[in-house]
């Protein structure tokens, strides 16, 4: 303000008063008047205006003594720190990142503005995490040179709970059927895992869409919902959903025709459409019918087809009738296929995976295969495959594939615990993507109470132009099979390497064939088995052993980890010759198959069956045998437990022949939607070992034929694997059989 009107004079000086953290420099540059200028009311006023946009005062007065100007400034006080009490439902660290962005934070200068802003944003925070009754109260304390200590302290009290979730206008559905279609829900056991009886209005619109989709798929094509209304209960502890619906009446279809190009093609596009005359309209398969046709048109080199889709409603009869406009657009070719982001990565690792070739047409099938492809080579986060039109020339496009690499290069220390296993602990080291090349390499080490390996693992994925992969393995190993059914330390040791090559004859199946050399070496005791002692005794504690291999694979499932559709399938033949000292052939034949009959349940299947025999008047040799029993296998009995025994010790010492089958149904854990990382399932296993003496496969339940068991379980997708949990029992017991109900592990499905 300023301290009195005064008649205009030139200034002579200027004097500052009342600074302290602020440096004179500063406020003269912000100053609109220097020595030598005409002082009026006016410069005094725009210089009080100035000084206070910077910001750092809180009081700006001008006074003249003479021809001497003089600004008197009071300083705003500095933030010394900020802290928070109270607080448990967010970090001091997280809390404070969100008041330096507001720009509250120590040095700054205090303004009660962006306090009393940060004081409402802490509010906002503690609200979208359900917290409706939290107070915020703020505390400002002087401190020595003009600072001031900023405490906010919180009351978070509970978190207010979805208590109730009512519908209305729904006569079609019952409220627990549109209820399932929803994230959100009323608490039940396990919303301290799932959080969905929290309200948070992202998932509730969500939910919304979960709900019109639900009716659009099931005919109701005038579905609306008219209104949302959320409320929260005066205690602030309990909130209440209430939605509005409009259903209208179930609409047939009358009738579908395409219209526009068809290219001739009618009868093939025809067939793509997944809604016929008399069913139910469908807005999830009118989607996917006009997502067929346009990738259809992609293959035939139509990269720009558009499919509209123009029903015509029939109000009084409540049918419509859906006319699909196709307009193919240009047919084109592909100019050239540009590749960025591989920095590391060789041009030719990526270029040798696509399916799309220049100077051909475009086929959107073979575009996403290329994208499949290049995804599965594991050296890059993202993978995008896009198509742009070239300039000036109508009937080329160029295809751009951009790569986001990521380190490929890894360094690995585990443990995992399992009721089978114990205590496992494993480390590695690995490359997959040596100098850019595509070659990986990798060292690895397992150790658990039963085994112990080491193994350094080449594979070149292009070991020739034709894309024959080569793997090459040197390991050493350590097995002790009868560790869980006799005191016997009996161990065998084998050390080898094996090179094998894969061919591919198609974009999903791949053959192996391989030649190996091992040397297996057998550690007996006092307590080793009889049958295991006559082994030693006619071929010695050094044996070796010259395999060859041949095997077959095929995977088609949706995903590796969790998979709900697909199958996969695999088959390994090894015949020992007789460049060892053993001779022998074995056949392996696994199979899996998911299918996803309901939103959440799946059922697996999976089956393996192995052969083998010794030839040359030799027996099949003993470390080579099949075992059973346990997870993995036959749960609900003793790991390897099953099949032949010892006559003398009574031990299991496994078999040349072995058979098991699983039935496994999977769904969603009550209480959480549809989470795929936690489910239930209950399963029914057979299973058994035979050969080494005891009579051959038998599917009967007698004391040499199938084992069957039965039991429910818990698969969950925790952050140190995926963890399976299992319950089981026998259907029928036999004298001798050992029994362990309860059984887990860290792995992959089956």
């Amino acid at each position: 303000m300023m301290a009195h009107a005064a008649q205009p004079f030139v200034v002579k000086d200027i004097r500052i008063e009342g600074l302290q953290r602020v440096e004179a420099s500063t406020v003269f540059a912000y100053l609109p008047l220097k020595r030598g200028d005409t002082f009026t009311d006016d410069k005094g006023s725009e210089a009080i205006r100035a000084l206070f946009a910077t910001g750092f005062f809180n009081d700006v007065r001008v006074a003249t003594d003479g021809d001497v100007v003089i600004i008197r400034l009071q300083e705003r006080p500095a933030i010394s720190g900020v802290d928070f009490s109270g607080d448990k439902e967010f970090d001091k660290e997280t809390l404070n990142k969100a008041m330096k962005s507001i720009g509250l934070a120590p040095g700054q200068y205090y303004d009660k503005s962006l306090v009393d802003k940060s004081e409402q944003e802490l509010k906002r925070q503690y609200l979208s995490h359900g917290f409706y009754a939290a107070e915020v109260t703020t505390t400002i304390t002087p401190v020595d040179q003009n600072r001031v200590n900023i405490l906010f302290s919180v009351l978070e009290g509970p978190k207010a709970k979805i208590q109730q979730v009512a519908f209305i206008g729904n006569h079609a559905f019952k409220a627990s059927t549109l209820e399932d279609e929803m994230q959100l829900s009323t608490p039940n056991w396990f919303s301290w895992y799932t959080k969905n009886d929290l309200y948070a209005r992202d998932k509730l619109a969500g939910d919304l869409e979960h709900i019109r989709s639900y009716y659009l798929d099931r005919g109701y094509l005038e579905f609306n919902i008219e209104s949302t209304q959320v409320q929260v209960a005066p205690d602030k502890q309990s909130m209440y959903l209430t939605v509005t619906l409009h259903e209208g009446e179930q609409y047939h279809i009358s009738d579908v025709t395409l219209a526009g190009n068809l290219l001739d093609k009618e009868a093939e596009l025809k067939k793509l459409m997944l809604l016929k005359k008399g069913d139910l309209f469908s807005a999830s398969k009118l989607k996917d019918s006009t997502k067929a046709i346009v990738d259809k048109l992609g293959e035939y080199g139509y990269a720009f087809a558009t499919v509209n889709a123009q029903p015509q409603i029939d109000q009084a009869h409540h049918m419509v009738a859906l006319t699909m406009q196709v307009d193919p657009g240009r047919r084109v070719y592909v100019r050239h296929v540009n590749i960025t982001g591989n920095n590391r990565t060789r041009d030719e690792v990526v270029r040798r995976e696509m399916r799309q070739f220049e100077s051909s047409w475009f086929d959107s099938q073979r575009v996403k295969l290329s994208e499949d492809r290049i995804n599965r080579l594991g050296y890059f986060t993202d993978v995008k495959v896009t198509t742009s039109p070239v300039e000036g020339s109508p009937d080329e496009v160029d295809v751009d594939v951009k790569v986001t690499e990521k380190p490929t290069g890894a360094v690995t220390v585990g443990a995992g615990f399992s009721s089978t296993d114990k205590l496992v602990l494993s480390a590695g080291i690995s490359q997959d993507n040596v100098f850019g090349s595509g070659t990986s390499l990798s060292v690895n080490v397992n150790t658990a109470k039963e085994y112990r390996t080491i193994t350094a693992t080449q594979v070149d994925p292009y070991f020739t132009v034709d894309g024959i992969k080569r793997i090459t393995d040197v390991y050493y190993r350590t097995y002790e099979p009868l560790l869980y059914s006799t005191s016997s330390s009996f161990t065998i040791v084998s050390i080898g390497a094996d090179l094998k090559f894969g061919i591919p004859f198609s974009e999903t199946d791949t053959v192996f064939f391989g030649i190996g050399f091992e040397n297996d070496r057998f550690q007996i005791d006092s307590a080793t088995p009889e049958s295991y002692l006559d082994y030693v005794k006619e071929f010695g504690t050094n044996v070796n052993n010259v395999p060859l291999t041949v095997g077959w694979s095929r995977d088609n499932r949706d995903s590796a980890l969790v998979p709900s559709r697909g199958y996969f399938t695999q088959a390994n033949a090894e015949l020992g010759t007789p460049a060892g000292d053993t001779t022998y052939y074995k056949a392996d034949l696994q199979a899996q198959y998911y299918y996803s009959f309901a939103r959440g349940f799946v059922l697996g299947l999976n089956g393996q069956l192995g052969y083998g025999h010794g030839y040359g008047d030799k027996p099949f040799p003993i470390f080579k045998n099949y075992f059973a029993g346990g997870i993995g296998s036959v749960r609900g009995y003793e790991p390897s437990s099953l099949g032949p025994r010892d006559s003398t010790t009574n031990d299991a010492i496994g078999g040349d022949e072995i058979v098991v089958g699983n039935i496994e149904l999977t769904f969603p854990l009550p209480g959480t939607g549809y989470d795929r990382t936690l489910r239930v399932f209950t399963f029914l296993d057979a299973g058994n070992v035979w050969g080494q003496g005891s009579s051959s496969i038998n599917a009967s339940q007698g004391a040499d034929g199938l084992r069957y068991a039965y039991g429910v379980g818990l698969a969950w997708i925790s952050p140190i694997g995926p963890l399976k949990l299992s319950l089981g029992w026998p259907l029928v017991k036999h004298q001798g059989d050992q029994y362990q109900p309860f059984q887990f592990q860290i792995g992959t499905s089956f």
